[in-house]
């Protein structure tokens, strides 16, 4: 079964550029975003390696859907699933393209709630980064992934690092419905022991489930 996979990247490791367009007769702006958007090549974050060929098969893909006249729909911040939201939509991927190693994109922001937020965000000079979504199956000795399918690219705030977690836990997690909220309450939790202890507990219960050994 193929895994749920999202990879983030900053605002300055993607390289991301922010352009304003006008178009049409139109006063009203529309903002674009432009960077990379999946690594190739190395190990990332997450332990794991994309070949350049898994991803430049992924953008083939991609790029045959828009050609092809399909919307490519994405999120602001991590969504539980694969499943585009359309309450969370704020932007809509234009192309992808492969240069080295790596796929860039370039992303339209829409006029929706959602991408109002990220505009008046962005027109403030706040940085914000992106994050694959996608799915693939990932080899246990040496992180490389395989089947590789790229869902939609969403926007984020700022990338979270798995180092604070053990790889397997973090791994787990994220692939578990909802599995991003216990860190994001676990990070909030920090000083409150009676939430701390509940966390605790049922993270012990998450290890046993995943049979972990961290002796």
């Amino acid at each position: 079964m193929a895994l749920y996979l999202k990879e983030h990247l900053t605002f300055d490791r993607a390289e991301m550029m922010v352009e304003s367009v006008k178009e049409g007769d139109s006063e009203l702006k529309t903002l674009y975003m432009k960077g990379i958007f999946i690594q190739g090549g190395v190990k990332n974050a997450n332990e794991r390696v994309y070949p350049v060929s898994e991803i430049g098969n992924a953008v083939e893909t991609l790029n045959s859907q828009i050609q092809e006249g399909n919307s490519v729909l994405g999120e602001v911040d991590h969504p539980d699933d694969l499943k585009i939201n359309l309450d969370r939509v704020s932007h809509m991927i234009t192309k992808m393209w492969m240069d080295g190693p790596n796929g860039y994109g370039k992303l339209k922001i829409l006029p929706t709630p959602m991408g109002q937020l990220v505009q008046t965000m962005l027109e403030s000079g706040v940085k914000l980064g992106v994050s694959s979504r996608g799915s693939g199956n990932v080899n246990d000795i040496d992180g490389q992934v395989s089947d590789f399918e790229i869902i939609t690219v969403d926007i984020v705030a700022q990338p979270s690092a798995p180092n604070a977690y053990p790889k397997a836990i973090y791994e787990g997690l994220m692939n578990m419905k909802h599995g991003h909220k216990v860190l994001e309450v676990a990070r909030e939790a920090r000083g409150n022991k009676k939430v701390e202890r509940y966390l605790k507990d049922e993270i012990s219960r998450l290890i046993k489930d995943l049979k972990i050994d961290l002796k």
